[in-house]
């Protein structure tokens, strides 16, 4: 009975030797003097390594969230008016990026469309058909998701 504990603390101990020594870091410095940083020991010629003191890992204790600080005293503050003023500039912005993002998007579904519609002879393999049309996708995706951020934004308006 004595040898199963035995065999978990030897398993616990084995577990933790990779654990202390992830932390040591190597600072290498090559022939034309570039540093390269690594958790490795780099073997090549010419490479000079050497093992850095880091001191011991810390933490930050956390803080307050900056909206619940009080402003200073001699903070400028901004009029309601003035206040009104930006955030009606704000959403025609957001507004006028809105409707080019969804011309934009029109027109890669467009392209992506014409694409589409297009086989070439050498297209046998219907992977190049689909490496052809990746970017053309990837496109459609991206103005999508802009269309998506700038929604967010006007939604999160007054």
């Amino acid at each position: 009975m004595a040898f199963l504990p035995r065999l978990c603390v030897s398993g616990m101990l084995l577990a933790a030797v990779p654990m202390v020594y992830a932390d040591v870091m190597y600072q290498c410095v090559d022939a034309q003097g570039h540093k390269t940083f690594s958790n490795v020991r780099i073997s090549t010629p010419g490479m000079k390594c050497s093992p850095m003191d880091l001191g011991p890992a810390t933490t930050v204790p956390p803080t307050r969230p900056a909206s619940s600080a009080p402003s200073p005293a001699n903070f400028p503050k901004v009029g309601e008016n003035d206040q009104k003023a930006r955030d009606t500039d704000r959403r025609r912005i957001l507004e006028n990026e809105l409707a080019a993002e969804q011309q934009n998007l029109e027109s890669a579904k467009k392209e992506l469309a014409a694409q589409e519609a297009v086989r070439t002879g050498d297209e046998r393999n219907y992977q190049r058909v689909l490496d052809r049309l990746e970017p053309f996708k990837n496109k459609v995706a991206l103005h999508e998701r802009n269309i998506e951020a700038i929604q967010k934004e006007l939604d999160k308006l007054r």
